[in-house]
């Protein structure tokens, strides 16, 4: 796994764990990280990162309207 240094204001309060379970979220709403690259990223199970996902404004099912409708016409 790769690592980031971030440069963050000192005035910033951000606990180390919140925050990568945040963009760890983040990238797997983006689609950039799967369920398992971000639930390892957070140092979480799968189940248990899928279970904190709805605190970041994240749903575990990723799939948009266009997609849906795109295999919606395909039946």
């Amino acid at each position: 796994m790769k690592s980031l240094v971030l440069s963050i204001p000192e005035n910033i309060d951000l606990e180390i764990t919140e925050t990568t379970r945040f963009l760890a979220s983040k990238l797997y709403e983006a689609g950039k990280l799967s369920l398992g690259q971000a639930s390892e990223m957070a140092g979480l199970s799968k189940s248990t990162f899928a279970e904190i996902l709805k605190d970041f404004g994240v749903a575990y099912i990723n799939y948009s309207t266009e997609d849906a409708l795109d295999d919606a016409s395909k039946i």
